[in-house]
């Protein structure tokens, strides 16, 4: 079983040939859909045919029966507290070469505390891989992460959106793995000029960088169509033979990213449930071609795909 704690959020989102400047008003199409990290990654968890389980918080309103009613079509089991907040909001600009800009508001996402977690230590503890993200309190997501780790499983945190600060020590203790990208490494290795081309750096180098943000786990910093970096510690390669390599990105007709990073977390951390004996390149290889198909179908939750449909593209077997 795969468990994600994380956010579910109404997604209201705006096509436009480019993304509006400060003062700027720009023509645009509008649509509406579900999304939230968390919610996204435990779609795609659970349309990799494995068992997934979202803890989460909603309001009473529409955004909830939503959540609902998208969770029993992917079979995704839903574990949520009730908010006197309406369900969380996210407002997204998407232009004509796929780039977003995205602007969210918590709303009952903010209510996910840690003694709700606490109430649901047994599907933590019980699950094979446990996923978190940083769209709900940092206290829940670092008590989630804690409870599961102390059983043994997998822990994986996703640090986006891009921390404002320096992240706990006891949340990063907890992390087998975690996934930034490269303004979120940025963040979590201090004095890392935040401007650098993290992807452009010699493979020894960034290796270096992934050692510093998390000294005892494994670094995969996604770099959107330039693939992955891994990078793990000496003493736990997870069935790899090297300590850092790069993983190549799949071809896509992209016309909106939007989840995309969301895809190759809910997929990774799928892959990692499932197929347990695997080298973690092949939890990766998976994870790439899975987040490559999302970014072909718009939308953030209701773009994530079937992992039938994934292997039928790119020749790779999901058993």
């Amino acid at each position: 079983m795969v468990c994600i704690v994380g956010s579910f959020n109404v997604d209201h989102v705006w096509r436009c040939e480019t993304l509006p400047m400060a003062g700027q008003t720009l023509h645009g199409e509008y649509s509406t859909g579900p999304g939230g990290k968390g919610f996204n990654q435990a779609i795609a968890s659970a349309r990799c045919g494995v068992s997934s389980h979202f803890i989460c918080a909603l309001g009473d309103d529409a955004g909830a029966a939503w959540a609902r009613e998208l969770a029993a079509q992917s079979h995704l089991q839903l574990i949520a507290k009730q908010s006197v907040h309406p369900t969380g909001t996210a407002g997204i600009w998407v232009d004509a070469r796929a780039h977003n800009a995205i602007l969210i508001s918590a709303g009952a996402n903010a209510d996910l505390d840690p003694t709700f977690v606490l109430q649901h230590a047994a599907e933590l503890q019980g699950a094979r891989v446990v996923l978190a993200q940083l769209e709900t309190p940092l206290p829940s997501v670092t008590q989630a992460l804690r409870l599961a780790h102390g059983a043994g499983a997998l822990t994986v945190l996703n640090p986006a959106p891009a921390p404002l600060s320096h992240l706990p020590s006891a949340l990063l203790e907890a992390c087998t793995v975690i996934t930034p990208n490269e303004t979120e490494l940025a963040r979590l290795v201090p004095d890392l000029d935040p401007t650098a081309d993290i992807k452009a750096l010699p493979d020894a180098e960034l290796h270096a960088l992934c050692r510093r943000a998390l000294p005892q786990g494994t670094v995969v910093v996604t770099l959107g169509d330039h693939g992955c970096f891994v990078s793990h510690p000496q003493a736990q390669l997870h069935g790899d033979r090297a300590t850092h390599y790069r993983a190549a990105a799949y071809p896509a007709q992209a016309i909106d990213t939007t989840g995309a990073g969301d895809a190759f977390n809910g997929a990774l951390c799928a892959s990692l449930a499932q197929r347990s004996e695997l080298p973690f390149a092949e939890h990766v290889q998976w994870a790439c071609a899975y987040a490559a198909f999302s970014t072909e179908q718009p939308g953030a939750a209701l773009s994530m795909p079937d992992a039938a449909a994934v292997s039928q593209r790119y020749g790779i077997a999901f058993t």
